[in-house]
């Protein structure tokens, strides 16, 4: 069992969350714990952004539970109501969403002890401190402790998941794949998709403090945006393969083979140039891959023209494979401009374009 740093992090601000609390002799204490719990954020900037959100989240709680509670008492439906109009008056103002919990914590713990009514106020004022120090807590750790390496993970996921989805593009344009398997396998592909894309925005939010860092995460930027392009294309590939299947099997078998080739080359080049980026292949070689592929993209259009011109297929049966070559020729053009972009990375500016990612062990 691997612990992640958000584990590691909760728990640490749990932790100072309770000692702070026992300095301050505020009882009692897990009532900080709870709300470090749900403080903690997954980036420093996301911390930076929700901070002062929770904050005011838990001034409209702690003032709503006051008011209500002196005015109308401190029954369950009074309760209920007090927690219905926070969720409303959050929402009202545009605060984020993550912070209702925060608020409604502290509604229940202000309201939930009839036995408070004689010091009141005192009692609804220990509460707050209890909530604002989980708060700060979580907010604390999520500045000092342990940065996450949105880099390394945002490539390794992009790199695995294209791996994946080339090991199926080749299988296909063999006609050797499972078909109930891939079936199964294509939603867990879109659900990892949609997970690049959610770490990307956490990349995207890390802020750099020095100019030269500024320009090169910049830079970074641009181009895993294309590397999560280049994915996605091939993953388009595979579904229309997918989708054409029946109709690729009936193209006369030349044109099958000028298919799998260009995809086997396809596939390789876009392999190699995510691996050039981590410096794991030369220059040249993706130089030498790019001249194949150009040079099969045009056997293959040619090849696909001549079965209409020479009428070697039906006109249906033609239409039917036009998305698959369209497809196929995006990619190349995809491929094209990412490997430009990785070129371009490193031919200028060397010294601030520096990469950070290490091995998924490290």
């Amino acid at each position: 069992m691997k612990l992640g740093a958000r584990i590691f992090k909760t728990g640490l601000a749990i932790v100072i969350a309770i000692y702070i609390a026992t300095w301050a002799g505020i009882e009692p204490t897990f009532f900080a714990a709870i709300s470090a719990t749900f403080a903690i954020q997954p980036s420093v900037f996301r911390s930076y952004q929700t901070i002062l959100e929770q904050i005011q989240a838990n001034i409209i709680g702690a003032g709503l539970a006051i008011i209500f509670a002196l005015t109308f008492g401190f029954e369950p439906v009074i309760i209920g109501v007090t927690v219905m109009v926070t969720i409303a008056i959050i929402l009202k103002i545009k605060l984020d969403a993550s912070s209702i919990p925060i608020a409604l914590v502290t509604v229940i713990i202000i309201m939930g002890n009839p036995a408070s009514q004689t010091n009141f106020l005192i009692f609804a004022g220990e509460r707050f401190l209890l909530i604002l120090i989980g708060v700060l807590s979580a907010f604390l750790v999520n500045l000092i402790f342990l940065p996450p390496k949105y880099e390394t993970k945002l490539y390794h996921k992009i790199s695995d998941h294209t791996v994946d989805i080339i090991r199926w593009i080749r299988l296909k344009t063999r006609f050797e794949t499972n078909h109930y398997s891939l079936k199964k396998d294509l939603p867990v592909m879109n659900e990892t998709s949609l997970k690049i894309d959610n770490l990307f925005a956490l990349y995207k939010e890390e802020r750099t403090y020095f100019l030269k860092s500024k320009w090169s995460k910049a830079r970074k930027i641009v181009l895993f945006k294309e590397m999560i392009s280049a994915h996605r294309k091939a993953l388009s590939i595979l579904k229309a393969l997918d989708k054409h299947e029946h109709q690729l099997q009936g193209m006369p078998e030349d044109m099958q083979t000028f298919i799998q080739r260009q995809l086997d080359h396809l596939t390789e080049y876009h392999d190699r140039i995510l691996m050039r980026y981590v410096g794991k292949v030369n220059v040249q070689l993706t130089d030498r891959m790019e001249e194949e592929v150009e040079s099969g993209e045009n056997r293959l259009t040619d090849s696909f023209m001549d079965l209409y011109d020479q009428q070697y297929v039906t006109r249906d049966e033609w239409l039917h494979l036009l998305p698959v070559v369209s497809h196929i020729v995006e990619y190349n053009e995809q491929l094209d401009h990412l490997a430009t972009l990785v070129e371009s990375f490193f031919n200028f500016h060397q010294k601030e374009n520096t990469v950070a990612i290490k091995d998924p062990e490290e």
